[in-house]
Formats: C-alpha cells, sequence, structure tokens
C-alpha cells in the first residue's frame, strides 16, 4: 500500500525521530552499493590499528537516514531534497544504534523548509548535525 500524501500544514518546531542500530550487514550492504570498500568500515584486523581501534561506518549511511526520513516520515511523500550542510563530530561504530531528530526551524517561500538534522549515538553524544532544504510536499503531485 502506498505511503499517503501528506496534507496537513507543517509547522515551525514540527519534530520526527527515527532510530536504526547500525549493523555489520548495513555497512557490507553500504560498502557494495557505493563501491567505499575502505578498510576502516569492512576490515576488523586494519581497523584495530587505527585511531579509532575498532570498525566505523561510513558517514553517507547517516545522510541515507536523513533521506529516508524527509523522504518517508517528515515531510514525507512528495519531499524533494535540495540541499545539506552537515558536520561529523563522532564516529558511528558497529552495533551503535543512532537516533535522528529532524525538526522544521523555518518555513520559505514557494514550499521550501529549512529543517535541523542531528544525529545521536545510544551513548547520547552528536554523531552529525546539520541543516536540510526542502521542497515541501504538495507541489510535486496532484492530491
Amino acid at each position: 500500500m502506498a505511503t499517503p500524501l501528506k496534507t496537513e500544514p507543517f509547522t515551525v518546531g514540527q519534530t520526527c525521530t527515527y532510530e536504526q542500530i547500525i549493523d555489520d550487514k548495513l555497512v557490507r550492504a553500504f560498502a557494495e552499493l557505493s563501491g567505499d570498500r575502505n578498510p576502516i568500515h569492512l576490515n576488523d584486523e586494519v581497523a584495530k590499528k587505527s585511531k579509532f581501534g575498532q570498525r566505523i561506518a561510513h558517514g553517507a549511511i547517516l545522510f541515507g537516514i536523513v533521506s529516508k526520513v524527509l523522504g518517508m516520515d517528515m515531510p514525507g511523500l512528495g519531499t524533494v531534497y535540495l540541499g545539506q550542510t552537515c558536520s561529523f563530530k563522532l564516529p558511528v561504530f558497529i552495533g551503535d544504534k543512532v537516533k535522528l531528530e529532524a525538526k522544521i526551524i523555518e518555513l520559505l517561500p514557494k514550499s521550501i523548509a529549512r529543517i535541523s538534522t542531528v544525529i545521536t549515538k545510544q551513548t547520547g553524544e552528536v554523531v552529525m548535525d546539520g541543516i536540510a532544504e526542502v521542497k515541501l510536499p504538495g507541489w510535486l503531485f496532484k492530491a
């Protein structure tokens, strides 16, 4: 069944959260999809010798989580991702549970919104933060 188009008005302060465990299967699938097979992501022996002491997830996996939430949850179906700024603060390790909080911080003309995107891990530490700019649902498809 298709996800329904969002029809409610969007408001500054509207928030959505989403959690995901970053497991080995996800990291290996992303490496295959992207072609980024850097050993820091895939090889335990190599990663043990690194500054991190263990494997880390690809930073772009976090972008994927943001894209999922923007396109499917809030604002939702019909959203078009226009841009994203971000800062990576800390590594995400295999087995970490991350939580994205997406929050509308500004509504602009022409159905554009600026959305704060903050990802933390189970320790409460911020691993990535930034601002997404999106075209809101309602202009792409006819109701």
